[in-house]
């Protein structure tokens, strides 16, 4: 949808992905949507070169979230949102859901 502006599919994809969670790392970008790890690690570089993101490293594994200094934060974050309005609602649903930790063994659902 956007990958017009963007430039390529995988920058529209890395953008959605954080819009929707705040933070996230390149293996789980590239899981999410099915696409190639190394095109989402190319983005990931290219959008922190510009400081449109911010990484930072937990653990072992590099995680990256939008800058808040970066100039046209508001806008962007306005525009994507509303790009993500458009997407269809099971993959929406799925985008938001963030479970990162397991369920303890006996809590019910």
């Amino acid at each position: 949808m956007l990958d017009a502006i963007f430039g390529s599919k995988s920058s529209e994809q890395v953008l959605i992905f954080l819009t929707a969670r705040e933070s996230g790392y390149a293996t789980e970008i590239a899981r999410f949507f099915g696409a190639e790890l190394f095109a989402i690690q190319k983005q990931l570089e290219r959008l922190e070169n510009s400081e449109v993101l911010v990484s930072r490293n937990v653990g072992r594994t590099r995680l990256f979230e939008f800058n808040p200094r970066y100039p046209f934060l508001k806008e962007l974050t306005a525009l994507l949102e509303k790009a993500l309005s458009y997407y269809p609602p099971e993959v929406k649903e799925e985008l938001i859901m963030n479970r990162r930790r397991p369920r303890k063994k006996d809590k019910p659902l």
